[in-house]
């Protein structure tokens, strides 16, 4: 049975300011509770309909029906189970091989899928600067699909981080008027700045580009004004790695 004060936490882990003040984030599904589990996120309080998951304090698993999942969950179909963690504290980035930077991303699929790409490509961590999207959001750990776990996101004033970084590797940029991204030749550490959904790289992160480079359209046509920023990251990281 879950109780009315159990409900009323688990909607308040839906907006950001209640998340940061409980220190709780939401994940649902048997694969991304397991990784966050397996990965030794602390686990709050574990609601599910069948008793798949192995944890060892077991006054933290409460079994539900599926009508009281569906009453707790985010999503449209849940996912067996809902589970509440406390969020993890906060580490000094790695400033050593490739680092992405976001600067405002606000799509939490953009960001989640951003977070697998760089799971995928080996890409430790992850710099977002203050107006980009809570990587805690349910929707955006929903889409890492447990990339989370081994990922190191890190919100920072992206100027001020870019400006004590420029002397010590190349920051990158992507923008529809740089240099063919299959003409360069790339390095294994850097920094790459992907920028907002509507408006790109801000005038402000802008002028701190060392490297301008972009993904050419082949077909010349102009009426798709640019990619997506999930897939132009997983284009670009694609060719650092290849490199």
């Amino acid at each position: 049975m879950v109780s009315k004060s159990q409900k009323k936490l688990i909607q308040s882990l839906h907006q950001k300011k209640y998340r940061k003040q409980h220190g709780l984030f939401v994940a649902e599904g048997k694969k991304t509770i397991s990784e966050l589990l397996d990965a030794g996120m602390i686990l709050h309080t574990l609601y599910t309909t069948e008793e798949v998951f192995d944890i060892n304090e077991a006054q933290k698993m409460i079994l539900v029906s599926n009508q009281e999942l569906k009453q707790l969950s985010f999503l449209n179909t849940p996912q067996l189970a809902l589970a509440v963690f406390k969020m993890p504290k906060e580490q000094k980035p790695q400033i050593d091989g490739l680092l992405v930077a976001l600067d405002d991303v606000r799509d939490p699929g953009n960001l989640g899928t951003i977070i697998r790409l760089c799971d995928w490509f080996g890409v430790t961590d992850l710099i977002c600067s203050k107006a980009t999207v809570d990587c805690y959001n349910p929707k955006v750990v929903q889409a890492t699909m447990g990339s989370i776990t081994r990922v190191r996101l890190h919100y920072v004033d992206l100027v001020s981080f870019l400006e004590t970084q420029q002397e010590q590797v190349l920051v990158y940029g992507t923008f529809m008027d740089g240099a063919s991204i299959y003409q360069q030749k790339l390095p294994d550490q850097g920094i790459i700045v992907m920028g907002n959904e509507a408006n790109g790289i801000s005038p402000a992160i802008e002028h701190l580009i060392q490297k301008r480079i972009t993904i050419p359209q082949f077909d010349g046509k102009k009426e798709t004004e640019s990619l997506n920023v999930a897939t132009a990251t997983a284009i670009v990281l694609n060719e650092f790695r290849r490199e």
